[in-house]
């Protein structure tokens, strides 16, 4: 079931929360090579996510993207662009995530690692992970995502593109919040849940995007919320070496 469910996803990805890249953008290319589809179906409803290469069976994500009870998969295009869908083994959520956060207005760390059935193939490059401090507004981040390039349109999605962000007010120590200072309507959207955002010019990753907003009733294009790596790093770490697998910082 699963695998029709995920099949069909593929056609549509247009359901799930929304939080890819609206507004001005380029289609990623290094980046690409250490980002997959993390796809998840539970009952009637289905959702995509970007998911993190970390290793070459352990992908990083949202938590949210891989709720409980759902089936998941990882989905890369293989050999012709045909998709390739492979099965998750493990699911390990921070233990400060809170699915109710928004409603309960609890302090939530959406932070996730899967660990797939079988490693990737050579072509992904596991991404590294780094802490960044001292951040000011206005500095640089570059994310990359799988998600939709125009709100509501799950046809637009499927493809990693990548856009130039900059952080700004309130600045914090948990997460990340960045906007298009040009005000072209770049940002997260559907399906960026799970991204990488990395300073600009850097090769590693900083922070998970979680969540976007946009003006007047749209859910895209002024903000985008993203979870600092740094300050999870011991969780990180303990759940790698868990798994057999070398810490990612």
């Amino acid at each position: 079931m699963i695998a029709a469910a995920a099949a069909a996803l593929l056609v549509v990805l247009g359901t799930g929360r929304a939080e890819a890249i609206v507004g001005p953008s380029s289609e990623a290319s290094g980046e690409a090579a250490g980002i997959v589809m993390v796809l998840n179906h539970s009952g009637r409803t289905a959702g995509f996510c970007t998911g993190v290469v970390i290793a070459p069976d352990v992908i990083m994500t949202a938590a949210h993207c891989v709720p409980e009870g759902a089936d998941l998969r990882v989905h890369y295009p293989g050999p012709g662009q045909n998709p390739v869908l492979l099965p998750v083994e493990a699911v390990a959520r921070h233990p400060d995530y809170r699915p109710d956060a928004i409603r309960t207005r609890e302090r939530s760390i959406d932070l996730a690692i899967i660990r797939l059935s079988a490693p990737l193939p050579d072509r992904f490059t596991p991404m590294r992970l780094s802490a960044t401090d001292g951040v000011k507004p206005g500095l640089p981040f570059t994310m990359t995502g799988y998600g939709v390039t125009r709100e509501g349109d799950g046809s637009s999605s499927g493809r990693p593109r990548r856009t130039t962000l900059q952080a700004r007010a309130p600045l914090s120590g948990v997460l990340l919040w960045a906007e298009d200072s040009a005000r072209h309507g770049s940002g997260a959207c559907t399906g960026d849940s799970g991204a990488p955002v990395m300073a600009e010019g850097s090769t590693t990753v900083t922070a998970l995007v979680l969540w976007s907003a946009g003006r007047a009733g749209r859910q895209c294009g002024d903000l985008t919320q993203a979870l600092w790596l740094g300050p999870q790093k011991a969780w990180i770490d303990q759940i790698l070496i868990s798994w057999g697998v070398a810490p990612a910082f």
